[in-house]
This record gives C-alpha cells, sequence and structure tokens, in this order.
C-alpha cells in the first residue's frame, strides 16, 4: 500500500481550559480529496489550522506526520523556521472568504509573485510572468490586465481564482480549502469544483476540504469525515457515508435539507400586492476614459423592465449569478437609490418611494431587511436590548424604557431566544451567539416594528446545513402567523423551492423566466434557467 501522505494522529487542541478538537485522527492519500464535514463550531477549521500551526496561544498534542519528498516529518513538532518553509510550498490553503485573506493595498498579480519570490527565489521579472501565467491557468479572462488589479476590483468568482493562483504558486503536495465556495453562486460553485479537480490532476496533489456543503462533499472529494463537538464521530467512502451513515449525528445532517412547510393556498383575487414592479430599471453611471470623462459620465443598466407582484403572505424568489442584477432589485424595492437612477414604478402597498425622510418613514416601516451575514449587519457595539429595540425608537417613540424592553423580549422569544435559555440576554453582545442564534437577532430587530414584508438577501447562506433548515423553518412560521411577504434574494436553488411561491430569474439584469416555483424549478423553459438548476 502507498504511505499516506499525511497521517494525523490524536491530533487535540485546547485553548486554556478549553478543549476544542479532542483526539482527532485521519490521513490523506497522495492524490486523494478527504472532505472534513460537520456544523459551525465543530471544529473543522481550528483542525487545519493546526496542521498548518496558525493558531495562537493553542496547546496542541498528538502528531501529524507529512511524508513529501522521501521525507517524513512530524508539522505539529517541527521548529517554527522549518514549518515556515512547509507553509506554501509543499502544504498550501485556500482562506474562506477572499476579500480579507488578500491584501487590499497590493495588485493581486503581485501578492503572488510575492510569493514566487520568498519561496522559488524568482526575479521580479520572472514572477511576474508567472502569477500572469497562474491567472490564466484558474480561467481568469485578461490575466496580464486583472494582475494589476486590486482586490476590491474583482468579483467574488476572480478573487477565488487569483486565491486558488496563490495557493498553487509553488505546485503543492497538499492544499486546505477552507469553505472555498461559500459565498459564490451554484455555477460559479461548479467552475470552482472543476478548476481544483483539473487543477489536483495536473499537480497530483491532495486535497482537505473543509465544508458544511454536502452537495459539493458529494460531487468532490473521494473520502468523508465528519466531526461533532470537536470528535471524529465517522469517516469513509463518500458513496457509503452518503447512502449509508451510522452515527445519529451523520444522518443528522443528512437529513438537514429545506423542509416546504408554506402556506399554498391561492392568491384572492382582490387583494392588493404589498410590492409590484411595473418596468422597473435601474441605471449606475460609469466613468468615462479620456478627456470625455472630464464632462460627462457613462451609465450601465443594472436592472433592466422587471415587472413582477408580491400578494399579502407570499414569497417571491429572485435567483440568478453574481452580476445579475438580484441586489439591485433589491435596493430598489428598499428606497436606497437616488431618484434619477431609478426608471419605470415601484409601489409598496400603492405607494412609491418620495426619496425625503418624512415621506418614506411609515415605509420604512412597513418593508424590512435581513442581511445575508449577521455578524457584520449587527453592531458589535450594541448590546442585544439596544439592536433589536433600535427600531422602535424611530417608529414607536411613545414608548418608555420599560414598555420597549418588554417588546424587545417578546419578539426575541418569537424567534426562538428566550432569557430562560440565555440568561442576561438583553445586555449580551452580538459575539456571544452563534451564527444561528445571531440572525435569529436580526429577524427579531427587523420584525419588531411589525412591518408587511421583508427583504430576505441570502438569509442562509452563511449558516451551516442543519442551522439553514432552523432558520427556514422559522421563517415559514412566521410568515403563517403574521402574513408576511417576502422578496428572498439566493442563489440557493433548494431554499428558493422550500420558501418560494413565485420565481424570477435575472440573467445581466433582464428577467428571462418567472412563475410559479414548481413550473420554473420542475420544467424550466430558458437555457439559462436550465443551467442554473443543472449547476444546483
Amino acid at each position: 500500500m502507498t504511505a499516506p501522505l499525511l497521517d494525523v494522529r490524536n491530533l487535540t487542541v485546547a485553548f486554556g481550559r478549553k478543549t476544542v478538537v479532542d483526539r482527532v485522527s485521519f490521513q490523506i492519500a497522495p492524490g486523494e480529496k478527504l472532505a472534513l464535514v460537520g456544523e459551525s463550531g465543530s471544529g473543522k477549521t481550528v483542525t487545519a489550522f493546526a496542521l498548518l500551526r496558525l493558531l495562537e496561544d493553542a496547546r496542541l498534542s498528538g502528531q501529524a506526520q507529512f511524508t513529501a519528498g522521501g521525507t517524513t516529518r512530524d508539522l505539529l513538532a517541527l521548529p517554527a523556521r522549518a514549518m515556515r518553509g512547509l507553509r506554501g510550498d509543499d502544504i498550501a490553503m485556500i482562506f474562506q472568504e477572499p476579500m480579507t485573506a488578500l491584501n487590499p493595498l497590493m495588485p493581486v498579480g503581485e501578492q503572488i509573485a510575492e510569493v514566487l519570490r520568498l519561496k522559488r527565489a524568482f526575479t521580479p521579472a520572472q514572477s511576474a510572468q508567472a502569477a500572469i501565467e497562474l491567472l490564466a491557468n484558474t480561467g481568469i479572462p485578461e490575466p496580464a490586465r486583472r494582475a494589476g488589479s486590486y482586490p476590491h476590483q474583482l468579483s467574488g468568482g476572480q478573487r477565488q481564482r487569483a486565491m486558488i493562483a496563490m495557493a498553487l504558486a509553488c505546485e503543492p503536495k497538499l492544499l486546505l480549502a477552507d469553505e472555498p465556495t461559500t459565498a459564490l453562486d451554484v455555477s460559479l460553485r461548479g467552475q470552482i469544483l472543476s478548476l481544483l479537480e483539473d487543477l489536483r490532476r495536473q499537480h497530483g496533489m491532495a486535497v482537505l476540504m473543509i465544508t458544511h456543503d454536502l452537495n459539493l462533499v458529494r460531487r468532490f472529494a473521494d473520502r468523508v469525515a465528519v466531526m461533532e463537538h470537536g470528535r471524529l464521530v465517522e469517516q469513509g467512502a463518500t458513496e457509503e457515508i452518503f447512502a449509508h451513515p451510522r452515527e445519529a449525528y451523520t444522518q443528522k445532517l443528512m437529513a438537514s435539507q429545506p423542509v416546504r412547510d408554506v402556506i399554498e393556498a391561492p392568491v384572492q383575487p382582490d387583494a392588493a400586492p404589498v410590492m409590484a414592479g411595473q418596468a422597473l430599471g435601474v441605471t449606475y453611471p460609469t466613468p468615462l476614459p479620456g478627456v470625455q470623462g472630464w464632462f460627462r459620465k457613462g451609465s450601465f443598466v443594472a436592472l433592466k423592465d422587471a415587472s413582477f407582484a408580491l400578494p399579502p403572505g407570499r414569497t417571491l424568489g429572485v435567483i440568478g449569478e453574481s452580476g445579475s442584477g438580484k441586489s439591485t432589485l433589491a435596493q430598489a424595492a428598499l428606497g436606497l437609490l437616488p431618484a434619477r437612477q431609478v426608471s419605470g414604478n415601484l409601489l409598496v402597498n400603492g405607494r412609491g418611494w418620495a426619496h425625503r425622510h418624512s415621506d418614506d418613514q411609515p415605509l420604512r416601516r412597513t418593508v424590512q431587511v435581513v442581511f445575508q451575514d449577521p455578524f457584520s449587519s449587527l453592531s458589535p457595539r450594541m448590546t442585544v436590548e439596544e439592536i433589536v429595540g433600535e427600531g422602535l425608537r424611530v417608529h414607536a417613540p411613545e414608548l418608555d424604557a420599560a414598555a420597549r424592553a418588554t417588546r424587545v423580549r417578546d419578539q426575541l422569544a418569537e424567534v426562538g431566544l428566550d432569557e430562560a435559555r440565555f440568561p442576561q440576554l438583553l445586555s449580551r453582545y452580538p459575539h456571544e451567539f452563534s451564527g444561528g442564534q445571531r440572525q435569529r437577532i436580526a429577524l427579531a430587530r427587523a420584525l419588531i416594528v411589525q412591518p408587511d414584508l421583508l427583504v430576505l438577501d441570502e438569509p442562509t447562506s452563511a449558516l451551516d446545513v442543519t442551522i439553514q433548515k432552523q432558520v427556514l423553518a422559522l421563517l415559514q412560521r412566521l410568515q403563517r402567523d403574521r402574513r408576511l411577504s417576502y422578496l428572498l434574494i439566493t442563489h440557493d436553488v433548494a431554499v428558493v423551492g422550500a420558501m418560494a411561491h413565485e420565481v424570477m430569474v435575472l440573467k445581466d439584469g433582464e428577467v428571462v423566466e418567472s412563475g410559479p416555483v414548481a413550473d420554473v424549478l420542475g420544467a424550466p423553459q430558458h437555457p439559462y434557467t436550465q443551467r442554473l438548476l443543472a449547476a444546483a
């Protein structure tokens, strides 16, 4: 039998008295693809960081025998200098969020070239040319021009490709990929997976994939290792784990698909829509090159001729790739765009946005929003009481502090957070909660002013599968109880299938297909919709 490339035995990671990874053992063969799966907090990322010795103030024990070039070394016992030599050379890592992992002050080409100069002693000219070739190999168009771009000037998919190019610059034997597709839409996920597979075959490297996306695991991995509360509870071949999971926790993960539980009754003919758009368009000004840019601006059409109607108690799902116009539609629905950039009609309960604070304040109560990332959308300096009760200060100024606190407690209890389970709940801060709990706080903040419509911008994409299922069940219950309407912006087809009554498919700012969810997802007519569903 071929000796394993990586042989991890009884890896234990502790911070102070808290053990977060407990006696984990697994092997990775040369060229193999192993997926490490589990819920948030299960220890997946900590395990990967421990292998690269990227954890500060952590106590590590056990062994991690890495064999390359005929030499076997224990990653947990290597001196710091030797470990620096391995990182990026024999073992590389793709981090979860490229926007924070890439240096915002350096062009991406220079960041890749820096690795080659440090690790391979390339000259500046050699490293610059090699960086362009690496970007070309990852499928970035116009790689010579993109090499001079800063991270914020690239799309999400392009940033992830640049991150992969940097990780593969020195042709590592082992690639650690930490949620490499979480923030990407379905078609980009497929492209990144195909790219990783092609590069893996070319370089013969092994991949340790850290993810909570079970569809990705089924498509990509040779073997699966399942973690729960820092322990490895089950591992085996991908087909075997998916077909016959032995452990109760693995069975729960496999069963954590969104369940449809919405009101299916037809819309009453006389029901006025909560929101309606007619030939809605959005145009952004863009700079023109050369002298002409001094005198006038160009224009970019981000949304064109979108028409829809959203009745009470119903959900309109909006799907499409990055850049399709989904977020632009959400901003128009929330009245966040200047009037000069918006054409057509958009009515909320029969009224349009006046773009004047005093006139629009009643509509601000009617339409609320829940953002994609609950951690960044909640102020870290405000307590839960201040976050959830902030809307009451604006829309119910007649309430005193005691009445506001009572309303806040009642609203938090409705979304599943109460002081019996969370002592001193109102005085806590967002960082003291898990991702799913933070999203419940964000929901409570939106619901406390009793809106008629929630704009849900990727409300579950940052959550793992079991928490995603819980949040979707909560949204469905709230819709039934309050007769809420949802404008659901997402790239997750499974979420649309579970939540939506109607679906609108956007491509390059245009509606290419729309209709009842069963028709659009069951028998898509447009080739673009067919590709989206195939990628999912």
